[in-house]
């Protein structure tokens, strides 16, 4: 019986208008998101109230940490690309391994 979970598909995802791609082959997975703006309307949350205190971070675990340990337990590595380049890639390591490119998308998304 195998101990990991291998998927072989293709899934594209229109999200707000954008195209989300999803290719996976064995226990690699690609998400492949189109550009800088869409991973941060993605991850944005709900709106925000004008004018309302900011809320404070909650404590426990970090999101990414738990993502990470998740694909290193089904044995998976999930490599989440923005416009093509690799932006973040979680279960090969004890810690996401972030790129360059994520830290000057991160920064150049500010100025847009």
């Amino acid at each position: 019986m195998p101990s990991t979970l291998e998927i072989d598909a293709q899934l594209v995802i229109t999200w707000n208008g954008h195209p989300l791609q999803l290719a996976a082959a064995g226990t690699y997975l690609i998400l492949n998101i189109p550009s800088q703006q869409v991973l941060d309307e993605l991850t944005a949350g709900p709106p925000k109230v004008p004018g309302a205190p900011k809320a404070p971070k909650a404590p426990g675990p970090d999101p990414l940490q738990q993502i990470n340990d998740l694909a290193r337990q089904l044995g998976w590595v999930l490599d989440l690309r923005v416009g093509g380049k690799t932006y973040v890639t979680f279960g090969v390591q004890r810690t996401p391994k972030i790129t360059l490119n994520a830290v000057l998308g991160k920064i150049g998304s500010f100025f847009k």
